[in-house]
């Protein structure tokens, strides 16, 4: 495909870096440091305003993809429609805005055809989400949908202290509808067998359907019924979203912002939350609130260096679980390395939508899991598909990848080696990414 990228910040590098072997890219960005730092891959820049007609012309011949992702909302926004209308009449073009502002957007992402993009994603709002979903399975450091709610994905960590240290898989006895794609235990990636030992520290990957994966939680030290503590630092859009979300039945939730008036913005809103102006790195401050009594912390300001120093100060203090936003991916092992338990980027998002779209037909969904490690694909099978048809077990699927769930009419089960897919089943496959391109050409 050939895909024109609006910004060459940390998003675009990340996005062009992910295509540009595979794909004729070309970036635009006005900040001549953003295009040196791109030139280093081997795609073409451009420097200018990607909203500014003149280049985009240019740009934009024989494109199939146009991806804004500046840091200005409106020149993503005004960059898509101006593609849309400068195309009109020859070869389509598909669009996707980055936004920020959530007047424009009310959830992660959404569709806006009408005014010529097809695809906004709001990248502070998918961070939120992902949290949240976090909050409501305190054991899990990761956990992502898929089949429109009929399948979970579930990491945990297992602690020197879980009873599953030194067992076997075979030793699990997980039900029916759950099964375990992978084992992450340091560098290595393990898609394990019946007969693999589960070690300490090992970062366990559960995909099943959602009412069996309640019963998992209770295997990772997870007690049923028992109302949580969480404190979010940072009432930007991040923090503010998460707190809309978060079942206030289930949690008692402390926010604290060192901006007075956005405290007062919050507060008003937000009538069932303690919000307490204050600085999220004042020890004596996070003392007083009961940091040490908290079940999770998540840091959550616009800066990266702020959040690991306020998620790491609580871990000290006592918070049993933090979760911190690092907007520079590169962070993000770097956090967990140093003892945050969980580092999330907003970038993954948009990186994700994007590729979605450049991976070709039959994908739902897809998320990266572990820094990169690993992807975990959503697919529908068509007619075509080599995949259908034939049972699992004679068809010679690409090594480090493994069929984790299938549903079918809204069925969720776990294949055996039996198991025909059939055109129209929707297909959880966890996939290391030397794999992910065989595994591509098995649905097409």
């Amino acid at each position: 495909m050939k895909i024109v990228i609006v910004g060459a910040g940390e998003v675009g590098y990340h996005i062009a870096k992910s295509l540009y072997l595979t794909n004729d890219v070309v970036i635009i960005d006005e900040n001549q440091e953003a295009c040196q730092r791109v030139d280093e891959l081997d795609v073409q820049v451009v420097q200018g305003n990607g909203a500014n007609v003149s280049i985009l012309v240019n740009a934009l011949v024989d494109t199939d993809l146009l991806v804004a992702v500046t840091g200005n909302d409106e020149v993503n926004i005004v960059a898509c429609m101006a593609s849309k209308l400068l195309v009109e009449g020859k070869k389509p073009i598909k669009t996707i805005a980055r936004v920020t502002n959530p007047d424009y957007i009310d959830k992660p992402v959404a569709k806006r055809t009408q005014i010529g993009i097809d695809t906004m994603i709001c990248p502070e709002l998918a961070l939120a989400s992902e949290v949240a979903d976090l909050l409501s399975i305190p054991s899990a450091i990761d956990a992502e949908i898929f089949a429109d709610g009929k399948v979970e994905m579930m990491e945990f960590v297992v602690r020197p202290e879980n009873t599953l240290v030194g067992k076997h898989m075979h030793d699990l006895q997980l039900s029916d509808c759950c099964i375990v794609s992978a084992l992450f235990r340091d560098a290595e990636v393990i898609i394990p067998h019946g007969s693999d030992t589960i070690k300490a520290n090992d970062h366990m990957v559960v995909i099943g359907k959602p009412d069996a994966m309640k019963d998992i939680r209770g295997l990772f030290g997870e007690v049923s019924g028992k109302r949580s503590r969480i404190m979010v630092i940072g009432g930007g859009v991040v923090g503010f979203y998460l707190a809309k979300l978060i079942n206030k039945n289930d949690m008692d939730l402390k926010i604290i912002d060192n901006n007075r008036e956005r405290c007062e913005c919050v507060a008003d809103i937000l009538t069932d939350v303690l919000v307490l102006h204050g600085d999220g790195t004042d020890v004596n401050l996070l003392k007083e609130e009961g940091v040490h009594e908290m079940d999770v912390v998540i840091a959550a300001t616009d800066s990266d260096e702020k959040n690991m120093l306020c998620a790491l100060l609580s871990k000290q203090l006592g918070a049993k679980k933090v979760i911190a936003r690092a907007d520079r991916s590169e962070y993000v092992p770097l956090f967990e390395m140093v003892g945050v338990d969980s580092a999330i980027s907003p970038r993954e998002a948009t990186v994700n939508e994007v590729l979605k779209l450049t991976m070709g037909t039959g994908i739902e969904a897809l998320t990266t899991i572990e820094g990169e490690k690993a992807d975990i694909i959503e697919y529908t099978a068509l007619k075509r598909s080599k995949i259908v048809g034939k049972p699992l077990k004679n068809i010679k699927f690409p090594v480090g990848a493994i069929v984790s769930m299938v549903v079918h009419k809204n069925e969720t089960i776990v294949p055996r080696g039996d198991y025909v897919i059939e055109e129209g089943d929707h297909v959880v496959v966890f996939s290391l990414l030397s794999a992910v391109k065989d595994v591509e050409r098995m649905f097409k």
